[in-house]
Protein backbone atom coordinates (compact mmCIF):
# COMPACT_ATOMS: atom_id res chain seq x y z
CA UNK A 1 0.00 0.00 0.00
CA UNK A 2 1.72 3.67 -0.97
CA UNK A 3 1.72 6.44 1.41
CA UNK A 4 -1.56 7.85 0.12
CA UNK A 5 -3.33 4.99 0.28
CA UNK A 6 -2.23 4.60 3.83
CA UNK A 7 -3.08 7.62 4.70
CA UNK A 8 -6.51 7.54 3.47
CA UNK A 9 -7.09 4.74 5.23
CA UNK A 10 -5.74 6.11 7.89
CA UNK A 11 -8.26 9.10 7.46
CA UNK A 12 -11.51 6.91 7.16
CA UNK A 13 -10.33 4.55 10.14
CA UNK A 14 -10.73 8.36 12.36
CA UNK A 15 -13.60 9.24 10.86
CA UNK A 16 -15.27 7.45 7.86
CA UNK A 17 -16.50 10.43 5.97
CA UNK A 18 -15.46 12.24 2.60
CA UNK A 19 -16.78 15.93 2.49
CA UNK A 20 -17.49 16.92 -1.08
CA UNK A 21 -17.22 20.39 -1.49
CA UNK A 22 -18.45 21.45 -4.84
CA UNK A 23 -19.54 25.23 -5.75
CA UNK A 24 -20.05 27.39 -8.59
CA UNK A 25 -17.18 29.22 -7.47
CA UNK A 26 -13.90 27.81 -5.71
CA UNK A 27 -13.51 31.67 -3.56
CA UNK A 28 -14.64 29.78 0.10
CA UNK A 29 -13.51 26.24 -1.12
CA UNK A 30 -9.94 26.10 0.77
CA UNK A 31 -10.77 27.71 3.58
CA UNK A 32 -14.03 25.78 3.97
CA UNK A 33 -12.04 22.60 3.97
CA UNK A 34 -9.43 24.17 6.56
CA UNK A 35 -12.85 24.54 8.66
CA UNK A 36 -13.97 20.73 8.17
CA UNK A 37 -10.03 19.72 8.70
CA UNK A 38 -10.46 21.88 12.46
CA UNK A 39 -13.53 20.01 13.02
CA UNK A 40 -12.02 16.58 12.64
CA UNK A 41 -13.02 15.88 8.44
CA UNK A 42 -9.51 14.13 7.29
CA UNK A 43 -10.63 13.56 3.69
CA UNK A 44 -11.76 16.30 1.64
CA UNK A 45 -12.90 16.05 -2.19
CA UNK A 46 -13.27 18.77 -4.72
CA UNK A 47 -14.69 18.30 -7.66
CA UNK A 48 -13.70 19.03 -10.84
CA UNK A 49 -17.30 20.89 -12.15
CA UNK A 50 -16.10 23.69 -10.19
CA UNK A 51 -14.61 26.19 -12.80
CA UNK A 52 -11.04 26.55 -11.50
CA UNK A 53 -11.03 24.34 -8.54
CA UNK A 54 -7.55 23.35 -9.25
CA UNK A 55 -6.53 26.59 -7.59
CA UNK A 56 -8.12 25.71 -4.77
CA UNK A 57 -6.76 22.07 -4.54
CA UNK A 58 -3.60 23.54 -4.92
CA UNK A 59 -4.36 25.98 -1.59
CA UNK A 60 -5.79 23.32 0.32
CA UNK A 61 -3.16 21.01 -0.16
CA UNK A 62 -0.34 23.87 0.70
CA UNK A 63 -2.78 24.95 4.07
CA UNK A 64 -3.72 21.40 5.29
CA UNK A 65 -0.62 19.19 4.43
CA UNK A 66 -0.50 15.64 5.63
CA UNK A 67 -3.21 16.41 8.17
CA UNK A 68 -5.80 15.90 5.58
CA UNK A 69 -5.72 13.77 1.94
CA UNK A 70 -7.20 16.29 -0.10
CA UNK A 71 -8.63 14.73 -3.55
CA UNK A 72 -9.96 16.17 -6.64
CA UNK A 73 -13.90 14.40 -8.24
CA UNK A 74 -15.69 13.66 -11.39
CA UNK A 75 -12.23 12.52 -12.61
CA UNK A 76 -12.80 10.89 -15.93
CA UNK A 77 -9.51 10.19 -17.62
CA UNK A 78 -6.19 10.15 -17.63
CA UNK A 79 -6.05 14.21 -18.54
CA UNK A 80 -8.19 14.86 -15.39
CA UNK A 81 -6.36 12.58 -13.20
CA UNK A 82 -3.09 14.19 -14.48
CA UNK A 83 -4.14 17.75 -13.93
CA UNK A 84 -5.44 16.89 -10.28
CA UNK A 85 -1.58 15.15 -9.73
CA UNK A 86 -0.14 18.18 -10.87
CA UNK A 87 -2.31 20.24 -8.70
CA UNK A 88 -1.81 18.38 -5.31
CA UNK A 89 -4.42 15.74 -4.92
CA UNK A 90 -3.93 12.63 -3.26
CA UNK A 91 -7.33 10.88 -3.58
CA UNK A 92 -8.93 10.60 -7.14
CA UNK A 93 -13.17 10.02 -7.13
CA UNK A 94 -15.16 9.86 -10.60
CA UNK A 95 -18.76 9.36 -10.82
CA UNK A 96 -18.64 6.06 -12.91
CA UNK A 97 -16.42 3.26 -13.05
CA UNK A 98 -13.55 5.57 -16.02
CA UNK A 99 -11.10 2.82 -16.64
CA UNK A 100 -8.11 5.57 -17.68
CA UNK A 101 -8.51 7.62 -15.04
CA UNK A 102 -8.13 4.74 -12.35
CA UNK A 103 -5.55 3.23 -13.97
CA UNK A 104 -3.50 6.37 -14.36
CA UNK A 105 -3.85 7.38 -10.32
CA UNK A 106 -3.38 3.86 -9.15
CA UNK A 107 0.14 4.15 -11.35
CA UNK A 108 0.69 7.25 -8.93
CA UNK A 109 -0.09 5.67 -5.94
CA UNK A 110 -3.04 7.57 -5.91
CA UNK A 111 -6.40 5.74 -3.61
CA UNK A 112 -9.17 6.31 -6.53
CA UNK A 113 -12.75 5.71 -5.46
CA UNK A 114 -14.38 4.43 -9.03
CA UNK A 115 -18.26 4.90 -9.12
CA UNK A 116 -20.32 1.67 -9.80
CA UNK A 117 -23.72 1.06 -9.00
CA UNK A 118 -23.41 -3.12 -10.19
CA UNK A 119 -21.79 -6.31 -8.58
CA UNK A 120 -20.04 -6.31 -12.36
CA UNK A 121 -19.04 -2.67 -12.01
CA UNK A 122 -17.79 -3.27 -9.10
CA UNK A 123 -15.66 -6.17 -9.40
CA UNK A 124 -14.32 -4.88 -12.50
CA UNK A 125 -13.07 -1.81 -10.49
CA UNK A 126 -11.35 -4.17 -8.00
CA UNK A 127 -9.81 -5.82 -10.78
CA UNK A 128 -8.26 -2.60 -12.30
CA UNK A 129 -7.09 -2.12 -8.43
CA UNK A 130 -9.58 -0.22 -6.55
CA UNK A 131 -9.61 -0.57 -3.03
CA UNK A 132 -12.96 1.23 -2.23
CA UNK A 133 -15.79 1.74 -4.29
CA UNK A 134 -17.89 4.60 -4.53
CA UNK A 135 -21.40 3.38 -4.70
CA UNK A 136 -23.46 6.18 -6.88
CA UNK A 137 -26.18 7.03 -7.08
CA UNK A 138 -26.74 6.14 -3.48
CA UNK A 139 -29.82 8.19 -2.99
CA UNK A 140 -31.47 5.63 -5.66
CA UNK A 141 -29.60 2.62 -4.34
CA UNK A 142 -30.22 2.72 -0.75
CA UNK A 143 -29.11 0.45 2.11
CA UNK A 144 -30.79 -2.14 1.72
CA UNK A 145 -29.13 -2.79 -2.02
CA UNK A 146 -25.41 -2.22 -0.39
CA UNK A 147 -26.42 -4.83 2.29
CA UNK A 148 -27.64 -7.12 -0.63
CA UNK A 149 -24.85 -6.32 -2.36
CA UNK A 150 -21.94 -7.59 -0.55
CA UNK A 151 -23.65 -10.85 0.41
CA UNK A 152 -22.37 -12.50 -1.99
CA UNK A 153 -19.47 -10.17 -1.98
CA UNK A 154 -18.65 -9.37 1.04
CA UNK A 155 -15.13 -7.92 0.65
CA UNK A 156 -16.65 -5.09 -1.34
CA UNK A 157 -15.49 -1.80 0.41
CA UNK A 158 -18.96 0.48 -0.44
CA UNK A 159 -18.76 4.17 0.00
CA UNK A 160 -22.41 5.73 -0.78
CA UNK A 161 -22.62 8.90 -1.98
CA UNK A 162 -25.18 11.26 -4.26
CA UNK A 163 -27.89 12.24 -1.63
CA UNK A 164 -26.78 10.72 1.60
CA UNK A 165 -28.85 12.89 4.28
CA UNK A 166 -28.01 13.42 7.78
CA UNK A 167 -31.06 10.93 8.80
CA UNK A 168 -29.37 8.23 6.62
CA UNK A 169 -26.28 8.17 8.63
CA UNK A 170 -26.99 4.67 10.93
CA UNK A 171 -28.43 3.12 8.17
CA UNK A 172 -25.85 3.08 5.55
CA UNK A 173 -23.40 2.29 8.30
CA UNK A 174 -25.49 -0.36 9.86
CA UNK A 175 -25.91 -1.50 6.18
CA UNK A 176 -21.66 -2.38 6.21
CA UNK A 177 -20.97 1.32 4.25
CA UNK A 178 -17.31 1.47 4.63
CA UNK A 179 -17.51 5.58 4.71
CA UNK A 180 -20.02 8.00 3.92
CA UNK A 181 -19.42 10.79 1.02
CA UNK A 182 -21.17 13.45 2.16
CA UNK A 183 -22.34 16.79 -0.42
CA UNK A 184 -24.80 19.47 -0.01
CA UNK A 185 -26.60 18.04 3.04
CA UNK A 186 -23.24 18.88 4.45
CA UNK A 187 -22.02 22.40 3.45
CA UNK A 188 -25.78 23.49 1.79
CA UNK A 189 -24.95 27.50 0.52
CA UNK A 190 -22.44 28.02 3.10
CA UNK A 191 -19.91 27.20 -0.20
CA UNK A 192 -21.16 30.10 -2.40
CA UNK A 193 -22.36 32.52 1.17
CA UNK A 194 -18.85 31.78 2.70
CA UNK A 195 -20.74 31.36 5.76
CA UNK A 196 -18.33 28.95 7.51
CA UNK A 197 -19.69 29.53 11.29
CA UNK A 198 -22.68 27.24 9.37
CA UNK A 199 -20.55 25.03 8.06
CA UNK A 200 -18.79 24.29 10.94
CA UNK A 201 -22.18 23.66 12.76
CA UNK A 202 -23.20 21.45 10.00
CA UNK A 203 -19.84 19.41 10.16
CA UNK A 204 -20.58 19.16 14.02
CA UNK A 205 -23.58 17.89 13.43
CA UNK A 206 -22.34 15.53 10.82
CA UNK A 207 -19.68 13.96 12.87
CA UNK A 208 -22.26 13.66 15.79
CA UNK A 209 -24.40 11.54 13.84
CA UNK A 210 -21.68 9.20 12.57
CA UNK A 211 -20.32 8.30 16.42
CA UNK A 212 -23.70 7.79 17.59
CA UNK A 213 -24.37 5.53 14.78
CA UNK A 214 -20.25 3.64 15.35
CA UNK A 215 -21.39 3.54 19.50
CA UNK A 216 -22.27 -0.02 20.67
CA UNK A 217 -25.60 -0.60 21.29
Amino acid sequence: MSPDESAFEAALADLPVVAILRATTPAHLADAAEVLAEEGIRAIEFPLTTPGVLSAVTEAATRLGDSVVVGAGTVLDAGDARRAIDAGARLLVSPALCPDALRHGRAHGLPVLPGVSTPTEALHAVALGARLLKLFPADALGPRYLASLTVPLPSLRLVPVGGVRLADVGPWLAAGAAALGIGAPLHADTLETGDLGALRVSARAWIAAVRRAQAPA
